[in-house]
């Protein structure tokens, strides 16, 4: 399968799907007793079956999670691939940051990364000298794009005053229940700001896979689309908006590539983000700051 591309105006353009690698090699902590083959498998089935978009970041698993990415790609063409890290925000001081970035680069085994994220603010450290740190990684060839995550209307439009390079993306809390994003003007931001907001946890930790939704079950069976499919095809119908989750499993990779390729009527687009039942204005894992 091909997945396809969304594009700015500033020319920048990554798939409206990709890899999650939240909980490979562990969770905060790296995990001794964790199948590191299958889920190199997982990672490697993604890409056979059109996966290019591989998202991580330095603080999953203690970095572990980065060493399992470099393991996963190996073999492949790397032009190919288009995968994105993450600094955490206790290195945010510019020395910090290098020093971040080139372990992440080692970890992975690559000699750049196509995206690089913030993490998440940090209000102890100048967004100046973080952004320095991010344009001279850009300036090196490192790393071929700036972004963020977890970044309001106002840190983001901070962040874009202060840096020589264009952020093209936000990284966010952002689906059916989760509506943060929207409550803020966030999303309405990037959508006139020629922004990629990448919604992560699309279906919610499984919550938004399940039947029994009056409304949701109604628009799957006009689709003929299962619930899991739906949540992630409303986020990718939407302007400027992409996400990402994490598939190790066939039966879920070839679930979610279902939500792919086609597209939801406006009117139904609408209907969900009007009318879902149990939204919350606020992300309950990370707030936008």
């Amino acid at each position: 399968m091909t997945i396809p591309l969304k594009s700015l105006k500033s020319g920048f353009s990554m798939p409206i799907f990709g890899f999650g690698t939240w909980r490979i090699g562990g969770d905060y902590q790296k995990n001794p007793l964790n199948p590191d083959k299958e889920q190199i498998a997982g990672i490697r089935r993604a890409i056979n079956n059109g996966i290019t978009h591989i998202d991580t970041a330095e603080m999953y698993a203690q970095g572990h999670a980065e060493e399992l990415v470099g393991r996963a790609i190996k073999g492949y063409d790397r032009k190919k691939l288009f995968i994105v890290s993450k600094v955490w925000p206790t290195h945010l001081k510019f020395e910090d940051l290098l020093r971040s970035a080139a372990a992440s680069l080692k970890r992975i085994k690559t000699d750049y990364l196509d995206l690089y994220l913030i993490h998440m603010p940090n209000p102890e450290v100048p967004l100046t000298e973080t952004l320095s740190a991010m344009d001279k990684l850009k300036e090196d060839g490192l790393i071929k794009n700036i972004g963020v995550s977890n970044f309001t209307v106002k840190t983001l439009t901070a962040a874009q005053n202060l840096t020589h390079n264009k952020i093209v993306a936000n990284q966010v809390h952002y689906n059916l229940i989760y509506r943060e994003p929207e409550i803020s003007g966030l999303l309405e931001f990037c959508q006139k700001n020629d922004v990629l907001l990448v919604a992560w946890r699309p279906v919610e930790k499984g919550i938004l896979a399940k039947t029994g939704t009056e409304l949701l079950d109604g628009i799957c069976a006009k689709y003929a689309k299962t619930s899991a499919q739906i949540a992630i095809n409303w986020l990718a119908s939407q302007k400027n908006v992409i996400t990402l989750a994490k598939m190790v499993d066939k039966n879920h990779l070839l679930e979610n590539l279902g939500a792919l390729n086609w597209q939801m009527d406006k009117r139904d687009i609408e209907k969900l983000r009007q009318f879902f039942p149990g939204q919350k204005q606020v992300s309950e894992a990370v707030p936008l700051a």
